[in-house]
């Protein structure tokens, strides 16, 4: 569809902000508490956070929970009976303030949620959530979204796209999808006609800091470099990387249980933990920390781009700032384009 660009006056992001709210919408936005911004339930405007570069963690856990009930299951005079997880009443969900590599993010999330089995719950969940992003008129160190193909202002995963005009300015809203549109639908009025053909002025600035076809190529030759051990030495495994990144889906399944009834739950799971991939056996592919800092970079920047067509990294750097050992992915990425094989 082509894109309908409004304007949005400063003032008007509250009013949206009580009409949603009046139509019975659940809105998740930035909130800052000690120190951290993640994303919480919105009350009120007045508690969203605007002044940050990137949330302390992603919005993934919207569609995809840290820790999700998947099926109830109890033991009785007739046997087993299994009781799946209502799909048809999952509330809707305003995700508000959602920065680009986040909102791109979804569809990486989505490509492997959907690659050899279509996943029921994610894609429910999914469906229920509208995506407010809104551009980066700011960046840091760590910002490197254009390395993997983003860009400040991209549009891929919002259903609209606010971009603020200046440091005090009106914001221009782009309308990108049906669900877009049903917004714009619940107030017109605020939504006004826009003549502006350029947001890329009012956009941060971030270079370019290595090419991500040439680390792809690299890496199919790179599986046995020394590089990785060199790069894990100071690794500590703790999977902070994985937890607050937009794109990892590595889960368990885990049973809990009372008696003859139970639930089974679905939750969080890192490639760096030191038993993801323990067997049985007792044997792990995988058993040093080595191994599996190489599988994290291989599976972001080779395996999903040769499988599903999309990098498994978005550049926003939560990683390197999250990382208790100030591990930096976007300095291990440039060490392994400068390598010469």
């Amino acid at each position: 569809m082509n894109i309908d660009k409004r304007l949005v006056r400063r003032d008007s992001l509250e009013k949206l902000f009580d009409i949603l709210k009046q139509n019975s919408k659940k809105i998740y936005a930035p909130f800052l508490k000690n120190g951290k911004t993640t994303f919480r339930d919105a009350e009120s405007f007045a508690m969203i956070s605007t002044g940050h570069i990137q949330t302390t963690e992603s919005s993934k856990d919207i569609a995809f929970p840290r820790t999700e009930k998947i099926l109830d299951y109890s033991k009785g005079k007739d046997g087993l009976v299994v009781k799946g997880i209502d799909l048809e009443n999952l509330p809707g969900v305003i995700l508000w303030g959602v920065r680009p590599c986040d909102a791109v993010g979804i569809g990486a999330l989505s490509s492997i949620f959907n690659w050899d089995y279509k996943d029921e719950i994610y894609n429910s969940r999914l469906l229920q959530v509208t995506v407010f992003g809104f551009s980066c008129n700011k960046s840091d160190e760590y910002c490197f979204c254009t390395s993997v193909g983003g860009t400040p202002g991209n549009t891929a995963g919002s259903d609209i796209l606010f971009t603020r005009m200046g440091e005090d300015g009106d914001y221009l809203a782009e309308i990108l999808t049906d669900k877009g549109i049903t917004v714009v639908l619940m107030a017109p009025d605020l939504f006004e006609k826009s003549e502006i053909a350029e947001k890329e002025k009012f956009l941060a600035v971030v270079p370019v800091r290595f090419n991500n076809k040439e680390i792809s190529e690299k890496l199919d030759k790179f599986f046995e470099s020394k590089v990785w051990n060199d790069q894990s030495l100071i690794c500590l495994g703790c999977g902070a990387c994985a937890y607050v990144c937009p794109t990892c889906a590595c889960f368990d399944i885990q049973d809990e249980a009372h008696g003859k009834s139970g639930s089974r739950i679905r939750c969080w799971d890192s490639c760096g933990f030191s038993h993801f991939t323990l067997h049985t056996s007792g044997h792990n592919p995988r058993a040093i920390q080595s191994a599996r800092w190489r599988q994290r970079i291989m599976h972001k920047f080779s395996y999903m781009p040769e499988r599903l067509s999309v990098f498994g990294c978005t550049g926003c750097g939560r990683c390197s700032r999250a990382c208790p050992a100030d591990m930096n992915i976007l300095e291990n990425l440039i060490s392994i384009q400068e390598v010469t094989l």
